[in-house]
């Protein structure tokens, strides 16, 4: 997967995961962040796990539903985030966005943080989309590399910068580039974490993301222009 340049707002918002995680978010802020999602056609809604199921036909057809596994800290058990993760496909969750265990990864652990990926992969469908939340700002490039190839070892489809939730930060294009290097082209990268606007967005892209995840969601699209032919 090369630099993604998006040429219509149609292909951005295809590059987004429209997100919806603040803990005191309601039911009707839920289905309102969907109805956004479906009109705008982004590529997923990301919710918290405890609201879902979702009712019949939202968001809506061509927009996944996505939740997360272990978050935000993502110093849970393997076998937990294991089973969040098959109640969450249970419950219609097409996308699944795991949190790596920092604690393991601070210590080098890496056949163990490889083993809690497999043990959520082993858990859902191939069909499901799964992605490890590395916390990029919160490790140094050696860290950021191995967390990434430890957890495409384990069966991830994609590696995600961050939660939103770390004090450490978010999303920098450093680290995006970092992690398109440690995964190489097969591999989804998502960087999450603070992208408010189109110019970030498109950096993010033009980085190697394939994946923007963003709660601004409708700011990106709105900024948008169209890039000289």
């Amino acid at each position: 997967m090369g630099a993604v340049t998006p040429r219509t707002v149609a292909e951005l918002a295809r590059c987004i995961d429209h997100t919806l995680l603040v803990p005191g978010a309601t039911r009707a802020e839920v289905l309102a962040a969907c109805a956004d999602a479906a009109a705008w056609g982004v590529a997923a809604v990301c919710l918290s796990p405890s609201r879902l199921p979702l009712p019949a036909g939202v968001p809506g057809a061509g927009v996944a539903t996505c939740t997360v596994v272990g978050f935000p800290s993502g110093a849970h058990a393997p076998a937990a985030k294991a089973h969040e993760a098959a109640l969450a496909v249970d419950h219609g969750a097409g996308e699944v966005d795991m949190v790596v265990d920092l604690g393991r990864v601070r210590d080098g652990e890496w056949a163990a943080v490889e083993a809690e990926v497999r043990a959520v992969r082993a858990a859902i469908p191939d069909r499901v989309v799964l992605k490890v939340i590395c916390e990029s700002a919160a490790l140094d490039d050696g860290a950021l590399r191995a967390t990434c190839r430890a957890a495409v070892a384990g069966g991830a489809d994609f590696v995600k910068t961050s939660t939103g939730f770390h004090p450490a930060g978010g999303a920098t294009e450093h680290a995006v580039a970092t992690m398109r290097e440690a995964v190489g082209p097969a591999i989804g990268v998502k960087a999450s974490g603070g992208i408010r606007t189109t110019a970030a967005a498109l950096a993010m892209l033009a980085a190697g993301a394939t994946r923007i995840g963003a709660s601004a969601t409708g700011a990106i699209l709105g900024g948008f222009a169209p890039p000289p032919r």
